[in-house]
């Protein structure tokens, strides 16, 4: 069998030791596959257009795939441009990083979501709040604003009032973000499923004690979760209507204990998972890349 060469995709301005040894783990699992990985960073590679041609500078030799496991979007096209096979693709990237788009992909699906209102492009800073008032009487209070782009919890804000409303999107200004109705019944908890193709492959639950986001980094803790056939539908299908290889799909718990689609991650990480759980997700992901280059997918 010919060994197939990949490379991984990382942000070369994360530094972190917990993000690194994840690169590193990525690369012993796609040994074990006989693929050889090769990391590298995504500003070592510039996005050129060179005699009208899509190129990259900083490489001369090209691999047969790439998992790219960052959100620069505009390397990810390029590199599809050039004929490369990309894990999570560019589009499905795109779709899960703002979350605005996450829920307009999904909507009329038949997908369970907090309802949500996309609030209005700003220029430069708030100066008509008129379309509070309908957010107001249509969610609520206490209601979520989520600004689109964030990660791990820390752009998430729980608006208890009308004073805090007018308060925080004045400080938000231009940035984009949405509103959406509080869903009471999943205060500080909600499951982690990781989906690889058309399977959940780990699961998890997220609980916190003393704040309304069950994120890890926000203090929550972590519990090995056994999934219901409907969460677990659930996720594959918001999975696959986004075109996502593999993702971290975050659930939240209705009244009744029925699941809604929090949020949909193409880039999730996998340690915490792993501590949890004892499952290795990668092992999946990469069993899922070679099958896909042996179109077994």
């Amino acid at each position: 069998m010919i060994r197939k060469k990949g490379w991984i995709i990382y942000n070369g301005n994360l530094h972190s030791t917990k993000f690194s040894e994840q690169v590193e783990w990525l690369i012993k699992t796609a040994h074990s596959f006989n693929i050889e990985m090769k990391a590298i960073k995504n500003n070592d590679l510039l996005v050129t257009i060179h005699n009208a041609q899509a190129a990259l500078l900083g490489i001369s030799e090209y691999p047969d795939f790439v998992f790219f496991w960052d959100k620069d979007l505009f390397l990810a096209r390029q590199l599809e441009k050039m004929g490369i096979r990309l894990f999570n693709r560019a589009s499905a990237i795109e779709i899960c990083d703002d979350k605005a788009l996450t829920y307009q992909h999904l909507s009329d699906h038949g997908i369970s979501m907090p309802q949500t209102i996309i609030a209005p492009k700003v220029f430069m800073e708030l100066q008509d709040y008129g379309h509070l008032s309908m957010v107001k009487e249509t969610l609520g209070f206490p209601l979520i604003i989520k600004e689109t782009f964030g990660s791990f919890g820390e752009q998430v804000y729980l608006i208890e009032n009308e004073k805090d409303l007018i308060k925080k999107t004045t400080e938000l200004g231009s940035k984009a973000y949405i509103f959406q109705k509080y869903i009471r019944s999943s205060y500080g908890k909600d499951v982690r499923l990781n989906v690889v193709g058309d399977r959940v492959v780990a699961s998890m639950l997220r609980q916190s004690d003393n704040d309304f986001r069950a994120n890890v980094t926000a203090g929550g803790k972590m519990y090995p979760y056994q999934p219901s056939e409907q969460e677990q539908e659930l996720a594959i299908r918001c999975s696959q209507l986004i075109g996502t290889d593999f993702a971290g799909v975050d659930l939240l718990f209705g009244e009744n204990g029925e699941p809604i689609l929090c949020e949909v991650n193409s880039n999730s990480h996998f340690k915490n998972i792993y501590d949890c759980t004892g499952v290795d997700v990668t092992i999946s992901m990469m069993e899922y890349i070679q099958h896909a280059l042996e179109g077994r997918h």
